[in-house]
């Protein structure tokens, strides 16, 4: 086991263990949010996609991406072969990715705020509110302590 998935894996599941490992997640987020942004910028400046397609497409390249660093380096889940945990991260991700999806919609195409500014306030949001709870508790869930 490496030292970062031996350090996620020692975090106490206290308040202070909690918060630092939302910071890690967040940390990843951010990452990822770079390579995603940098994707849909991409497609959407320089190859005249639309502003929802290329949020789909830098999603789904940081969701690759995401997985591996959550996996190993955020919640240190790396035992067994990780068919399981990539399964339930691709139901989260389809999930993300249709919240994203829609908010870069209502954001951008009905609202019409600019479509990079709409999506750092829909990853913002999605990403607090759904992939950090739903990666800690149910794609990369700590086995619970035998008595």
């Amino acid at each position: 086991m490496s030292v970062a998935s031996t350090a996620a894996a020692d975090v106490p599941a206290t308040s202070l263990g909690t918060l630092g490992l939302l910071l890690r997640h967040q940390a990843g987020a951010i990452f990822v949010t770079i390579l995603d942004f940098s994707t849909m910028s991409l497609l959407v400046q320089a190859l005249g996609t639309s502003a929802v397609a290329g949020t789909i497409a830098g999603a789904a390249v940081g969701g690759v991406t995401n997985f591996v660093i959550g996996r190993r380096l955020i919640f240190g889940a790396t035992e067994g072969s990780g068919g399981g945990q990539a399964l339930r991260y691709a139901i989260v991700s389809l999930a993300s990715l249709t919240l994203n999806a829609a908010g870069e919609y209502l954001l951008h195409d009905r609202l019409g705020l600019q479509f990079q500014l709409a999506r750092i306030c829909v990853a913002a949001l999605v990403s607090v509110t759904w992939n950090f709870p739903m990666h800690r508790h149910f794609v990369f869930p700590r086995p619970h302590a035998q008595p």
